[in-house]
């Protein structure tokens, strides 16, 4: 078998290729329509094939301007192959290994979408099961599930208590916020960054993060008590598709009193003033406090999103 990057001459091939299992797959028309933005690209486009016959893909995604990858959006190996966990395990390693040696500062992430009740779903859980299998034999062993949330207008804009109020500030103000609100996070990739990296790099690697995404650093704002003291920041952010709630945290010291309301419902106000008709969102499921700060506000859990990534060292 020969493991490869796609070739122009390649791509009918895999925009033809058709997945037989109900997850990790990107159609024709939105391959095409994000491979004339930048967003996949035929050298972030692994292929598996026996003499003239295709037997696998990997499309790693990233954005427009983005130098490297962000993350897998699609890994399939046909259901024909006996040792599809092998296959697609060469497969992820030969794209993994390109991207390091190409100065990647880090693996990609693997981002698999599943329906909500998952686990009670045959199907999906044996499609999950061998890719599963596969990441982790590659290397991205941390899992983390998530919710992936949506707000569209019909559910109505959440009120605030009047409590906080919200400015601009400096990016050194944002930063000094960032690293406070990071202590004691239950996020699981904040927590991955804390103890790998410290409090300081996290803070800029979520700074970095936010700043390189779609949303405008205009949007950006710290929240404030009645005394002048920070409680909070919001970052109301966008994906290239959505509005998107980006990232909002409390200080330590005045958690437990509600403020991680008045901090979403800043971001949903934000983003429906704008005229946004969907705001998605993603927190753990671990993260329970996050979650019920979504639900009331009207957030909807729409699917699920299992994250493969690199471990703590």
């Amino acid at each position: 078998m020969l493991y490869r990057t796609a070739a122009e001459a390649d791509l009918k091939r895999v925009t033809d290729f058709e997945v037989d299992e109900p997850i990790s797959w990107i159609d024709a028309d939105r391959y095409r329509a994000e491979l004339a933005e930048g967003m996949y690209r035929p050298e972030w486009t692994w292929i598996v094939e026996d003499g003239d016959r295709l037997l696998g893909r990997a499309l790693w995604w990233g954005q427009t301007t983005s130098e490297h990858p962000l993350a897998l959006d699609c890994l399939h190996v046909d259901a024909s192959v006996p040792d599809r966990v092998t296959v697609a395990t060469r497969l992820l390693r030969a794209g993994l290994d390109a991207f390091a040696g190409q100065g990647s500062p880090k693996p990609p992430l693997y981002n698999l979408t599943l329906p909500n009740g998952w686990r009670d779903q045959p199907g999906v859980a044996a499609a999950l099961a061998w890719r599963r299998a596969a990441a982790q034999a590659a290397g991205l062993s941390h899992e983390v599930e998530r919710l992936r949330l949506e707000w569209t207008p019909a559910l109505g804009v959440p009120g605030g208590s009047g409590r906080l109020t919200f400015a601009e500030a400096t990016d050194a103000e944002f930063l000094e916020v960032f690293r406070r609100v990071a202590a004691g996070s239950l996020d699981a990739e904040t927590r991955k960054n804390l103890a790998t990296s410290g409090p300081e790099a996290t803070a800029r690697q979520e700074f970095a993060f936010y700043l390189d995404s779609p949303g405008k650093r205009a949007w950006w704002r710290l929240a404030q008590t009645a005394d002048g003291q920070v409680a909070g920041l919001v970052i109301p952010s966008a994906t290239p598709y959505n509005a998107n709630v980006g990232y909002l945290g409390v200080v330590p010291e005045l958690r437990g009193h509600g403020h991680v309301d008045d901090l979403l419902a800043e971001i949903t106000r934000f983003h429906a003033a704008n005229g946004a008709e969907l705001i998605t969102a993603t927190t753990d499921t671990t993260n329970t406090p996050m979650a019920a700060a979504f639900a009331r506000a009207s957030y909807r859990t729409a699917h699920i999103r299992m994250i493969y990534s690199t471990p703590e060292p």
